[in-house]
């Protein structure tokens, strides 16, 4: 049994497809791990979609803000942007369950045993893996619940730009949500700058890539992440690795094997 983890599809099932041929994947036994935006942009995202659930607990995946943006189309909460290519998800039979199995699904991932976790964007400055999986649940069980068509309401904006323990209701769930599947940059106290999204280098005073402020829980465990295609795969954080190589931009799909490290990829046209 091997584990992968897959950068950002976002539709691109024939590069999925060509890296898992490459590897020849088991359905059976090995796991996937998606590190969030499966869907938008590329061709096929029906198609990613239906093989996400078929693995069943075959599949790991994380949300990323595509698969949210997505959840509040399907439900009416936000139209369809120009770029959106997720009409052939709405208009398909299945569409209502690929919702309600899509919102069951978390935004932080860990496996103790294997030594690695998976979050979409980043963790904030100061939050351990322990402090990352309970804020995380708070929005996993909003999303999960009768009320979760107020969330993917309220969910859009930049505002809180930082966390403070005094948060509560939408604002704090904003917050959480903008750490784990839209940050880029941010300060040592975690105030966010949702706006630059070119490379590492570009960012404003005082802030800097997250990956880049030091995490005691990172130091004897592992971190996939994606989001961040202008990366192109690169950062210089021990034990944290960015696999979002900007496949539905037409650059590569890659995939990474947790278990030796290796990294697998495919073009994308």
């Amino acid at each position: 049994m091997a584990t992968y983890a897959v950068g950002d599809v976002q539709g691109c099932y024939e590069p999925l497809m060509c890296l898992l041929k490459r590897v020849k994947f088991d359905h059976n036994q090995d796991q996937l791990w998606f590190v969030g935006d499966l869907i938008n942009r590329g061709p096929q995202s029906l198609e990613v979609l239906q093989l996400a659930r078929s693995l069943g607990e075959q599949a790991k995946i994380v949300l990323g803000n595509h698969d949210l943006h997505f959840l509040a189309v399907a439900t009416g909460m936000r139209p369809a942007r120009g770029k959106d290519t997720l009409d052939a998800i709405l208009q398909s039979p299945e569409c209502d369950d690929l919702v309600d199995w899509l919102r069951r699904q978390p935004l932080f991932y860990t496996d103790a045993k294997l030594g690695y976790s998976m979050v979409h964007a980043g963790i904030p400055p100061g939050w351990s893996l322990a402090r990352i999986q309970m804020r995380a649940l708070e929005v996993e069980q909003m999303l999960r619940s009768s009320r979760y068509l107020d969330f993917l309401d309220d969910m859009y904006g930049d505002e809180p730009l930082r966390w403070t323990k005094h948060l509560r209701g939408m604002e704090r769930l904003r917050v959480i949500t903008n750490y784990l599947t839209r940050m880029r940059f941010c300060t040592a106290d975690g105030t966010l700058d949702l706006m630059d999204k070119t490379h590492a280098e570009s960012s404003r005073e005082g802030f800097l890539p997250w990956y880049r402020f030091p995490n005691p829980s990172l130091e004897n465990h592992k971190l996939v992440f994606g989001h961040w295609a202008a990366l192109d795969g690169k950062v210089e954080t021990r034990n944290i690795f960015a696999l979002d190589t900007g496949c539905a931009w037409g650059g590569r799909l890659t995939l990474m094997r947790l278990d030796d490290g290796n990294f697998f990829r495919c073009k994308c046209r």
